[in-house]
């Protein structure tokens, strides 16, 4: 079957309109009061390969709900008046939430290399949280 439109496509459209930081200029955020880093990976990629130290789990599934102030499921990190910085493990799945938070009117950033990018910049890690 084929599809009208592709992961790929998708992605390399989201990532044309949104705002991109680079793993290693990312790194230099951690420990920012003003920064908040928000890991959309699955729980088990969590605790099979860490997280960035103070990152805050949202599950992809969940980020247009705790986002949301007007959801039931409104999480209130999401209104401080900080810079979000979105994760998944390769930056595909971050790249559309950060498109679709783009189109909902919430102002965020992705790292486009991921966790893994992340990792690989030198970025500290946590295994236990």
């Amino acid at each position: 079957m084929a599809l009208a439109l592709s992961s790929a496509a998708m992605v390399a459209a989201a990532r044309a309109r949104i705002e991109e930081i680079p793993a290693a200029e990312a790194v230099a955020l951690l420990g920012r009061p003003d920064v908040v880093f928000v890991d959309l990976r699955d729980v088990r990629e969590r605790e099979r390969s860490g997280f960035i130290p103070g990152s805050f789990h949202c599950p992809r599934g969940m980020l247009e709900f705790w986002v949301d102030p007007e959801s039931p499921y409104f999480k209130p990190v999401f209104a401080e008046e900080k810079r979000f910085v979105f994760h998944c493990a390769s930056g595909w799945r971050s790249a559309l939430a950060v498109a679709t938070l783009q189109d909902m009117g919430f102002a965020a950033s992705h790292i486009p290399e991921g966790f893994t990018g992340w990792v690989a910049a030198g970025g500290r890690v946590e295994t236990k949280g």
